[in-house]
């Protein structure tokens, strides 16, 4: 695939050290599960009998993971191709036998996995992944939100906003735009579920939709205060398949500073110890959030519409399950 060694191969191979973009990109080629997403991918596919064939469908989706891992728009990401020896060598393009795909084919690539629901289920392919390896364990989930900032601009055809982002405040600053509610496995930290909404919808609406059956343990922070006693939480618990109650979950939520009884620190406060206790194990459920909007990028909804940034979210957050457990999952060949 990529043709006869060049003398600026042997060149750029005699370097003194590798970039860590180059380290990353040949890390998470090695761990991803190229087959199994393919065959994902494969019944949704264009399947052209007349015109020019299609893209293979590898090509494609390691273009649209170099979109996702560097936070890119679609130009962008044909042009970081052309400029990046690493990311040309992530997509095994030798521009002496082909081209990289243009940001329009990049477009429609994206376009028919958002029309398939295909983020979600690569997602789930990934958890699964981890499943098969042992990575992900059962019995605590630990809930929360972060926000996306969306434009407020209205300089577009319509002349307003999105109206499906919303304005919400949080301390003493607004935002406009929307949040990703997540459940993360409390003995792994690996993102397990995913809800979005509008930035102005509460955390403890989703908590449902976050929580798993199986759990013995549920955390969250002080904005799930009484998520038991909420009907869709309850019908959620009723009909799933381990039918369990209220009383037979623990949960552990945090209280609000102001809401404690305990003032003072002697001879213990005990209080403040249970509190720091609850701390110390939901702090797992930032990491996700730190990968996805900090190394990835991905910390503003791009999109217009909550269902094309939920699937780009999807993807970053299937990501940063396989970017925390980079060295313990075993290396797959193409």
């Amino acid at each position: 695939m990529q043709g006869q060694t060049s003398m600026s191969d042997i060149e750029y191979n005699n370097r003194r050290k590798k970039t860590r973009r180059e380290v990353f990109l040949e890390t998470m080629d090695a761990i991803i599960p190229w087959r199994r997403l393919i065959a994902l991918i494969e019944p949704h596919y264009y399947h052209n009998k007349t015109g020019r064939p299609p893209l293979g469908i590898e090509t494609m989706l390691r273009m649209y993971l170099l979109q996702i891992w560097f936070g890119l728009s679609d130009e962008l990401t044909e042009d970081g191709i052309f400029d990046s020896r690493a990311m040309r060598d992530f997509m095994g393009i030798n521009f002496l036998i082909s081209q990289a795909p243009d940001s329009t084919t990049l477009m429609n690539f994206r376009h028919l996995l958002e029309k398939a629901g295909l983020q979600e289920r690569i997602k789930d392919e990934i958890l699964s992944l981890l499943e098969e390896n042992g990575l992900v364990m059962h019995g605590g989930t630990i809930v929360d939100a972060t926000i996306h900032q969306a434009s407020g601009s209205t300089r577009n055809s319509t002349g307003e906003r999105d109206p499906e982002m919303k304005s919400t405040k949080k301390g003493n600053n607004y935002y406009f735009g929307m949040k990703s509610h997540t459940g993360v496995d409390a003995g792994s930290g690996a993102v397990v579920n995913t809800a979005y909404t509008a930035a102005n919808e509460h955390d403890i609406t989703q908590a449902s939709n976050c929580y798993r059956e199986d759990d013995d343990v549920r955390y969250g922070d002080a904005a799930f205060i009484g998520v038991e006693k909420r009907p869709e939480m309850e019908l959620s618990d009723l009909f799933s398949q381990s039918k369990r109650t209220n009383e037979e979950v623990e949960y552990r939520i945090s209280k609000r500073p102001k809401s404690r009884t305990e003032k003072h620190d002697y001879p213990i406060n005990w209080e403040k110890l249970i509190e720091a206790k609850k701390s110390a194990v939901r702090w797992m459920v930032e990491y996700p959030y730190y990968i996805v909007k900090r190394i990835f990028g991905c910390d503003r909804a791009i999109y217009r519409g909550i269902k094309k940034n939920a699937c780009r979210m999807d993807m970053a957050f299937a990501s940063a399950n396989l970017y925390m457990f980079r060295h313990r999952l075993p290396q797959f060949s193409t």
